[in-house]
């Protein structure tokens, strides 16, 4: 199947949903996950390759632990790197993936897995109707602002949503995604977040335990998977405890496919 050009009218970038990872884009899809890369507050640059390779792990063992059910990964290609302010470019290139995943399969569950900037991004964009459930993991979230609008929460109801962060990311502050993920428990019941004690922005610490816990909602949230305990835990408890769960090391050893 034809891809949209990288360089649409008039020169400027445009959006790609980009070749479905570890498979064919002509099987038949039972379920999509939209991987959001990492960008920046502010840029004019491309997107950068390096954050879209950091998504490709993921994105392979979800095809791999997925394949009974369909499921399809896609890696979506940024304009650039830039939030760039009121503009949204990242939601806005998420929000048009959802769209190109609907056209091309139609009426299929859609999970959006952003991390940093893109799990920013992944949460806004989950009002599409074709979304059922969000991963952001280490989302870089804006600092309290009383000029600006506070970051909306409305479009997660009725989502399953879950956040993972790092307690010593120096990038993304975890403070700032607990106060989010406490706004959007109060408009959304099926909100949780998980944190990875002592681990960094790109979480490597406890790698293949954020990797179990992602396969573990991602694939529960898509296709109606039983959650682990720990998952089902966290979406039952009420805050801040099932806002503040610590992920076990080791979680998923017994789990993987």
């Amino acid at each position: 199947m034809a891809h949209h050009a990288l360089v649409g009218p008039g020169g400027a970038r445009q959006p790609r949903l980009g070749r479905a990872v570890g498979g064919s884009d002509t099987a038949a899809v039972g379920g999509v996950v939209l991987l959001l890369p990492d960008g920046s507050p502010e840029s004019a640059r491309r997107a950068s390759p390096l954050h879209r390779a950091a998504l490709l792990p993921l994105a392979r063992r979800l095809v791999r632990a997925g394949r009974d059910d369909g499921v399809a990964a896609h890696v979506v290609r940024y304009r650039g790197r830039g939030w760039n302010g009121t503009d949204a470019r990242l939601a806005a290139d998420a929000q048009w993936a959802v769209a190109e995943v609907v056209r091309r399969h139609g009426d299929v569950p859609v999970c959006l897995v952003g991390h940093g900037m893109g799990g920013r991004a992944a949460l806004r964009a989950a009002g599409h109707a074709a979304v059922v459930s969000v991963l952001a993991l280490a989302p870089w979230l804006p600092e309290d602002d009383v000029a600006a609008e506070p970051e909306p929460v409305r479009q997660l109801v009725g989502r399953q949503v879950m956040i993972v962060h790092g307690t010593t990311d120096a990038v993304a502050h975890p403070d700032l995604s607990y106060r989010l993920a406490v706004r959007a428990k109060k408009a959304n019941r099926t909100t949780c977040r998980f944190e990875v004690h002592s681990d960094g922005h790109a979480l490597r610490q406890h790698h293949e335990e954020v990797l179990s816990l992602a396969l573990d909602f991602v694939l529960g949230s898509l296709f109606g998977r039983p959650y682990t305990r720990p998952v089902t835990d966290a979406f039952a408890a009420p805050p801040p405890l099932g806002l503040r769960m610590p992920l076990a090391a080791g979680f998923g050893r017994s789990l993987r496919p």
